[in-house]
C-alpha cells in the first residue's frame, strides 16, 4: 500500500494531508523521457493516476499512444455543465537524472530538510499530486467546482508532447468538448520582494521553438593531410558564432506588463535594454526572466567522425533555439544570418509562440486564491522561457495559463531546480499549494 493512502481516516485524508504520499508516489515511478522510447514510458505512472481518481468515483481512461506511452483523461461534472469546461492538465514523463550527481536518489521520493526530493519534484509531479489530492478530497465530500473540470495527466511533455497532448488533440479532441480555459505548470510560484509583498508569477505567455539540426558537409580525407574543407572546423566555428550571439532586446506586451510590476515593488525605474542590474536583484528567477528578453539559441549537442585519423565528411550539431511571440521570422533570418551558407538547418521539432491577456473571472480567482493563502500576495503576468502542453490545446481554442501555485522560500533557487541536480519541492509549498487550488476550483 503507498504512504499517500495507508493512514487513511473515516472518510478519507485532506488534500493536505495526502499531498505530500502522492508527490512521493509519482517521484518514485520512473518516467524518464529519453525522446526515443528507451526509457520506460508512462503507463505505470497513467494507472497509478487512474487507480488513484477511480477510487473517488471518477471514471478515468487511459490513452497509449506508442507502447508504454500513456496518458490519463477524467472529467468531473459541474454544478453548471453548461458553462465552458476547465482543463487541468500536468505532464507525467520527467526528464532523465543521473544518481550519482544527486544528494538523494532521484527516483526515491526521500523527504529531507522539509522538502520532497527526487526527479519531477517541480516539473511537474508536485503539480499533478497537489491535483489528485484536491479532486480526491472535493470528491469524497461531494464539492462540485462551479463547471466542468477536465483532468489530462499526459505523456511526453518533455520530448514535445507528440505521444502526449498532440496524440490527444489530433486522435481524441472530443475529451476537450466545451473546454476554454486551461491552467497547467510553471506559474504561480512566489517571488519575495519583502516583508510585505510578495509576487504570484502567472504564466501567460511563452516562447515558441525551434529545435534544430545543423549539418556541414566537408571532404572526407586522412587527418594527416592538410584540408581546407574539414566539415568539423567549418561547423564549429559557426555554433561558436551563434552561441557567442546577442540576439537583439524585444519588450513584449506580458514582459511589459511584467516589468511594470517588478518596477513598482521595487520602486525603481526598469530599462529594458540595461537589466542586468535588475536581473541580479531577482535571484533564481531571473533565469527565467533575463530569457524572455530576446530570442535565444543554444548549442546542446556535437557529433562528427568515427575515428581519430579520419576527417569526416559530416559534422552535425544540434540547438535548442526559442523565439518571443511575434517574432519567429526576425530569429530564422538571424540564424541564417549567423549560421553563413554552409550550414544546413533543419527542425527536429517546432512549435509556436503564446501569449494571452492578464484578465478575466479566472485570473480573478487565481489572485482570490492566492491572497486568501498570503495576504501579501500579488499575482503579476509573466513569460515563460520554455514551452508547455498548453501549446497544443491552443489548437483547439483553448487559452491557457501557468498556475500550479507554491509558496516558496526566497533562498530556494526554484528555476534552477528544472532539469537541474537535486530537483526538490518544499512540503510547506505543496500544502499550500492544494489550499490555493481548492479555493481557486471553488471560484473558477
Amino acid at each position: 500500500m503507498s504512504e499517500s493512502t495507508s493512514e487513511l481516516r473515516p472518510g478519507g485524508p485532506r488534500a493536505e494531508d495526502e499531498v505530500v504520499g502522492l508527490c512521493r508516489d509519482l517521484i518514485r515511478i520512473d518516467t524518464s523521457n529519453y525522446g526515443d522510447h528507451s526509457g520506460p514510458g508512462e503507463r505505470a505512472a497513467a494507472e497509478y493516476v487512474a487507480e488513484r481518481l477511480a477510487e473517488v468515483g471518477l471514471e478515468p481512461r487511459i490513452f497509449e499512444s506508442h507502447p508504454g506511452r500513456a496518458s490519463t483523461v477524467a472529467r468531473i461534472e459541474g454544478e453548471d455543465p453548461s458553462r465552458p469546461a476547465l482543463l487541468i492538465h500536468g505532464h507525467t514523463d520527467v526528464v532523465p537524472a543521473n544518481a550519482e550527481d544527486w544528494t538523494h536518489h532521484p527516483f526515491s521520493g526521500e523527504i529531507a530538510d522539509g522538502c520532497v526530493w527526487g526527479r519531477g519534484a517541480v516539473d511537474m509531479k508536485d503539480m499533478d499530486a497537489m491535483t489528485l489530492a484536491v479532486v480526491r478530497d472535493r470528491m469524497r465530500t461531494g464539492r462540485k467546482p462551479p463547471r466542468d473540470v477536465v483532468l489530462a495527466f499526459l505523456a511526453d511533455e518533455e520530448a514535445g508532447g507528440l505521444y502526449g497532448a498532440r496524440h490527444l488533440v489530433d486522435r481524441h479532441p472530443e475529451l476537450f468538448e466545451g473546454v476554454t480555459e486551461a491552467i497547467s505548470e510553471v506559474g504561480g510560484f512566489s517571488f519575495t520582494v519583502n516583508e510585505n509583498l510578495r509576487l504570484y508569477l502567472i504564466e501567460t505567455a511563452q516562447k515558441g521553438m525551434h529545435w534544430m539540426r545543423l549539418t556541414v558537409e566537408g571532404t572526407a580525407g586522412h587527418g594527416s593531410m592538410t584540408n581546407k574543407d574539414n566539415a568539423i572546423t567549418e561547423l564549429c566555428e559557426a555554433v561558436a558564432r551563434l552561441g557567442r550571439h546577442k540576439f537583439p532586446v524585444r519588450v513584449t506586451k506580458t514582459v511589459r506588463a511584467f516589468l511594470d510590476e517588478l518596477s513598482d515593488a521595487l520602486g525603481i525605474e526598469l530599462d529594458p535594454e540595461d537589466m542586468e542590474s535588475t536581473l541580479a536583484r531577482l535571484g533564481g528567477i531571473a533565469k527565467i526572466i533575463g530569457a524572455t528578453l530576446q530570442n535565444t539559441a543554444a548549442p546542446t549537442q556535437l557529433g562528427a567522425g568515427y575515428k581519430v585519423n579520419v576527417i569526416p565528411g559530416q559534422a552535425t550539431a544540434h540547438v535548442d533555439g526559442r523565439f518571443l511571440p511575434g517574432f519567429e521570422e526576425e530569429f530564422l533570418a538571424d540564424l541564417d544570418r549567423i549560421l553563413g551558407p554552409r550550414v544546413r538547418r533543419e527542425d527536429v521539432h517546432a512549435d509556436k509562440a503564446l501569449e494571452t491577456s492578464f484578465d478575466g473571472a479566472l485570473v480573478e480567482a487565481m489572485q482570490s486564491a492566492l491572497r486568501a493563502e498570503d495576504p501579501v500576495a500579488r499575482a503579476v503576468p509573466y513569460m515563460l522561457s520554455g514551452g508547455t502542453d498548453a501549446k497544443s490545446f491552443d489548437d483547439l481554442g483553448i487559452r491557457g495559463f501557468g498556475f500550479a501555485p507554491l509558496k516558496l522560500p526566497p533562498e530556494l533557487d526554484f528555476a534552477g531546480m528544472f532539469h537541474g541536480v537535486d530537483e526538490r519541492v518544499p512540503i510547506e509549498g505543496l500544502t499550500f499549494g492544494v489550499r490555493v487550488l481548492d479555493r481557486f476550483l471553488d471560484q473558477c
